[in-house]
């Protein structure tokens, strides 16, 4: 097989990154947050900014749609999945069924919003006496029609279930691959929830997050020739792709029924998120926040969160954040509660 078949094609990377069927989309989200205020918002001015819609980084960093706090305050979701992986900082969520939690520093949550819900995303900046860092992917996990409309849920995944592995090359170089879902060399990560396209293991939805060092090389094992494969390479220099430089925060689309070498060409770490699945293959219309298979469907979306607001919001503030004081939980909304410090 000739290489230029192996990678069908490079493309570069915004701040929403394009992909593949049975994924809508992933943004990379990297902000270096300034040290906490008594609310937990920047402790700097907000002056100059787009309040309410500021998404160019100014000083390193965005409040997107928060005013107090940055984040996304409670907004609604049907037809499809969230998958947050936070690589770094911390998220407060609270939704309309009552749920809520505080997650990150490697955590993942995965959150089907099938019939509808309202959640937020708020981004806490906890620390009063250093900066708040916060790098994050999320990911947009399409529904097939026959799920569209499950039942909301609301899943932790913790970073310390999260199965990470650790290769050496043929020079004793490591890498380290954490499968945040799916299945890779035998590690198979935590089952997402039973109405997702990745819950049947014969979809291969794949999400992996790799880490090479320098000079390294890694071999990703072939999947089904009917499944998507994508690299995108986020952070670092010169990796190569079966001989095939792919420039810096760039995507490429890759033959997904190939051992697929990666080098790392640099004298640093370089790190690649790969999206892997078989398409579900339906008809996709999108407005906003919902996502379903026709306009008609569209329509009742929209109608039945203005008669319902997918049960209301049952929290003090639709930007709403948690006690400074409080660690890492999750309350789900039958009562249950995981803590993790």
């Amino acid at each position: 097989m000739k290489t230029e078949q192996k990678i069908k094609s490079i493309k570069p990377l915004g701040f929403q990154w394009e992909t593949a069927d049975p994924f809508l989309f992933c943004v990379h989200h990297e902000d270096k947050y300034p040290k906490g205020n008594e609310e937990m918002g920047p402790s700097t001015s907000l002056e100059g900014r787009h309040m309410g819609q500021d998404f160019i980084i100014k000083d390193g960093w965005r409040m997107y749609h928060g005013k107090r706090v940055p984040g996304f305050p409670g907004h609604p979701h049907r037809g499809f999945e969230t998958i947050t992986v936070v690589r770094e900082g911390i998220v407060d969520h609270a939704d309309s069924l009552g749920a809520s939690g505080r997650y990150g520093d490697g955590d993942v949550q995965w959150m089907t919003a099938g019939s509808g819900v309202q959640h937020s995303e708020m981004f806490p900046l906890i620390n009063e006496d250093k900066e708040n860092p916060l790098e994050l992917f999320q990911i947009w996990l399409n529904l097939p029609r026959k799920n569209k409309m499950t039942a909301p849920h609301f899943k932790m995944i913790w970073n310390d279930s999260i199965p990470i592995i650790n290769s050496t090359d043929l020079n004793g170089i490591n890498t380290k691959t954490e499968v945040i879902t799916g299945e890779l060399n035998g590690q198979s990560a935590p089952a997402p929830p039973p109405g997702s396209w990745a819950f049947d293991a014969s979809n291969q939805v794949s999400i992996l997050n790799i880490q090479i060092e320098a000079n390294g090389e890694y071999f990703i094992p072939k999947t089904s020739k009917e499944s998507n494969r994508t690299v995108y390479f986020y952070q670092g220099r010169n990796l190569l792709i079966e001989d095939v430089l792919i420039p810096e925060y760039h995507a490429a689309v890759v033959n997904p029924s190939i051992d697929l070498k990666l080098k790392n060409n640099s004298s640093e770490i370089i790190k690649i998120l790969i999206l892997q699945g078989k398409p579900i293959n339906e008809p996709i219309v999108q407005h906003g926040p919902f996502v379903m298979n026709s306009r008609e469907e569209i329509q009742e979306a929209f109608d039945d969160y203005h008669r319902t607001q997918f049960g209301g919001w049952p929290w003090p503030k639709y930007d709403q954040v948690h006690k400074r004081s409080l660690g890492r939980f999750a309350k789900h909304a039958n009562g249950d509660v995981e803590t993790k410090g």
